[in-house]
């Protein structure tokens, strides 16, 4: 690796981190595309060791959050546990899986994540937290996001916030910081799964890791002082257009080399998001149905 391709590397961790302190997740959908395309790393080490960033900056970043008192840690262990499962399978799946269909998945959830970010309505507050939370869902929910973590290296605080807040009833912020206790539970678990058959660089790894770390504290701090509507929606249309890359990237050679391909993908990109944006959201009832 260069050493213009090593600082640009550390400087993305660093965002990665930001992500991930402010919001609760994002880090794997930059980790991922950071260390294939400017790291170098193959598809599967680069996921593997995404992972590894990942869960040791989301408990790290867990801190200031637990300081604030934004972690509900009883739910956060409960969805955890049953993502650890689901992550650890599905990196041991990932094994058999080939590289381009990965990042092809990896891609797509990317697409998806932006969406459900950018469709993303505030929290309503003073919503009645349940007494007892639905266990069978919660663990039910925490295998399949942690599967697709195992798999692609994706899928975490953006599935995990979403679903903490509807099915736990937790204010955004209480949300947020609960997520990175579940998103460091899982990418271990997943890490653990890569190992069985996938080397990672230790050198890079905890070079990015402590960049990412870093970020995670900045993150953390700035959490509640920026607008989290416009910092969420700005963000999906970054993660929107990463995701045509990723996916373009996948092309066949010969057609990655026209110059057309570059132009019309975004377009294409953006009317598949704005159509989806319009498509209506399902409205509550006044008992949460």
């Amino acid at each position: 690796m260069t050493t213009l391709a090593l600082v640009l590397t550390v400087a993305g961790a660093v965002l990665i981190g930001v992500s991930l302190g402010l919001l609760g997740g994002g880090g794997s959908i930059l980790a991922v595309p950071l260390l294939v395309y400017v790291a170098g790393l193959p598809a599967k080490e680069a996921i593997a060791t995404s992972l590894l960033v990942v869960g040791a900056t989301s408990a790290v970043g867990v801190l200031p959050h637990a300081r604030a008192h934004r972690v509900r840690w009883r739910t956060g262990l409960v969805f955890g546990l049953a993502g650890m499962a689901g992550a650890y399978a599905g990196g041991r799946v990932a094994a058999i899986i080939p590289a381009a269909f990965l990042l092809t998945g990896f891609a797509i959830m990317m697409l998806a994540t932006a969406v459900a970010m950018i469709r993303a309505r505030r929290t309503a507050e003073g919503r009645p937290v349940p007494r007892e939370l639905p266990v069978v869902r919660v663990v039910l929910d925490g295998v399949v996001v942690g599967l697709v973590t195992g798999l692609v290296g994706a899928g975490g605080g953006f599935l995990v916030v979403p679903a903490l807040a509807l099915l736990g009833g937790l204010p955004m912020p209480v949300a947020v910081g609960t997520s990175l206790v579940v998103i460091a539970m899982k990418s271990f678990a997943g890490l653990a799964g890569y190992l069985a058959s996938v080397p990672i660089n230790r050198g890079l790894a905890a070079a990015v890791t402590a960049a990412a770390i870093a970020g995670s504290l900045l993150g953390g701090r700035l959490a509640g002082r920026v607008p989290a509507d416009l910092l969420r929606k700005t963000f999906g249309w970054f993660v929107v257009l990463m995701g045509v890359f990723v996916l373009a990237q996948q092309l066949p050679a010969e057609l990655r080399s026209n110059p057309f391909l570059w132009t019309a993908l975004p377009v294409v990109a953006a009317v598949v998001v704005a159509t989806l944006l319009r498509l209506p959201q399902a409205r509550r009832g006044p008992h949460g149905g």
